[in-house]
């Protein structure tokens, strides 16, 4: 280039490129605004989100609401037939109690059905990607015929042996006590059971409140039972027992319903307690996981050893925070650059994309001489936008004779010219043989075109003789 600063180069402008996509019709000032989307707008699970991803359930909700109804129904025709006569006989504290244990079923119900169970997020492309290659690694060092890749792994709890299992849907190895519900399609950590009275499952996250709800409710329907009996008995010691039945059918109804259901809910309330007080859950038990003795092989490695501790860990610890941020916002992906054209590693590149540049220097630019330095008989020359452009020659090595581009020129055409009927390649067209290497003078000679004669002579003379080594093996 001139010292002035003209030439080709002043007409050169950089103008920047828009990397969005815009449509014929859209103003490039005035662009839609994309309105963020939470993640439970794309969970992928089978479960159903209310005010706006504070409220999960399951998507099987029938039973759910049959056990609303059951509640709802029950406990309203007791307050309505029932606590105005006892209150009167008997004493006001009875719809007080009732009315106690009512609110608290119901808190716990809507606490345990509304919640997040403890459900584990899935595994992105890229970690199931790293942690499908790390099974492949690991399974790669087997002899033999084909084995498949082991989907388990051990950690020692508490001095027991315990197995992490693959999860193909998650992608994940599940942690300790953790399992996959089929129906809510979603890893569950310290997974109990799906419920379908509560509509969602019951893990982590929310056992404390079902057992709690299980519980309360055990107490209400024993507590509706008694005294829809005594009001009967009441009523009967004054007009008889089948004219106290038709002066108050709601009572009936209510007796019907709680004596059918007490049973499987004191039973069921029995069986938690005996589950929290050996820490296990409804999943472990009917498995048959763990021993309750201590002295056993597969004792219970969850276990304190003391019923109280069980209880306090069940009931009043620490709540866990949910893993899945489902009223997030969804983060855009950040864009991956282009792969450059031309060999040379660019901002954001690889190290595997440096690597191979390094490793391939004849696919990296090389503008050693310009096109009329270099200008061979019989060849296009090299016609590029800046040819004017003279760049600097390379310095040779000190041991090396100082000779400029036309001697060199002169030196490297005769070589070429010498071997026109020679039934092999010259050595900048043939394959480089075995013992010459990337790195070797060979692999820069484009690079490097002011070497001395000698130099060129060698290496035309060792690629000959590995050539017709090869060939005649």
């Amino acid at each position: 280039m001139p010292p002035g600063g003209g030439g080709p180069m002043k007409d050169c402008e950089y103008s920047q490129i828009s990397t969005h996509s815009s449509s014929p019709m859209e103003s490039p000032h005035k662009k839609k605004k994309i309105a963020a989307r939470r993640k439970w707008e794309v969970f992928p699970g089978r479960n159903k989100f209310f005010c706006n991803g504070r409220i999960m359930m399951a998507r099987q909700t029938g039973v759910f609401y049959l056990t609303l109804i059951l509640i709802l129904v029950t406990s309203g025709l007791f307050f309505a037939f029932d606590c105005p006569y006892l209150a009167v006989k008997i004493t006001p504290a009875i719809p007080v109690v009732g009315g106690i244990l009512f609110f608290f079923v119901m808190g716990t119900l809507l606490r345990t059905s509304f919640s997040d169970p403890g459900v584990l997020p899935r595994a992105t492309p890229d970690e199931a990607a790293d942690l499908e290659r790390q099974i492949d690694i690991a399974n790669g060092t087997s002899s033999g015929g084909y084995r498949p890749p082991p989907r388990t792994k051990e950690v020692i709890i508490n001095g027991q042996t315990v197995k992490l299992k693959y999860c193909f849907t998650c992608k994940i190895f599940r942690p300790p006590r953790a399992s996959h519900c089929s129906l809510c399609d979603n890893c569950v950590e310290r997974f109990d059971h799906h419920c379908p009275w509560v509509g969602n499952c019951v893990g982590k996250r929310n056992y404390r409140f079902f057992y709690m709800f299980i519980l309360s409710l055990s107490f209400l329907t024993v507590f509706i039972l008694a005294f829809v009996i005594t009001h009967v008995i009441l009523r009967s010691q004054q007009t008889g027992f089948l004219n106290a039945l038709k002066d108050s059918p709601a009572t009936v109804l209510e007796a019907v319903v709680c004596f059918f259901s007490v049973w499987s809910i004191v039973g069921l309330s029995g069986f938690h307690t005996y589950l929290i007080s050996s820490n296990q859950t409804t999943n472990e038990d009917i498995k048959g996981s763990w021993s309750n003795k201590r002295g056993k092989e597969n004792y219970n490695p969850y276990s304190y050893g003391n019923i109280f501790t069980n209880c306090c860990v069940a009931l009043c610890g620490p709540i866990s925070p949910s893993l899945i941020d489902r009223r997030g916002y969804i983060q855009p992906d950040t864009p991956q650059p282009a792969a450059p054209s031309n060999g040379i590693a660019a901002y954001g590149a690889t190290q595997s994309q440096s690597d191979m540049a390094a490793a391939t220097p004849l696919l990296q630019s090389e503008p050693s001489l310009t096109s009329d330095e270099l200008h061979l008989p019989g060849k296009p020359g090299l016609g590029t936008p800046c040819a004017s452009l003279t760049l600097g020659q390379p310095t040779p090595p000190s041991s090396m004779p100082n000779l400029t581009a036309e001697a060199a020129l002169t030196d490297i055409l005769p070589l070429k010219e010498e071997h026109v009927g020679h039934q092999f390649l010259t050595p900048e067209e043939a394959p480089s043989p075995p013992r010459m290497l990337a790195g070797s003078p060979l692999a820069h000679s484009r690079t490097m075109h002011v070497l001395g004669l000698a130099s060129q002579d060698s290496l035309h003379e060792d690629s000959v003789r590995g050539l017709v080594k090869l060939s005649s093996v």
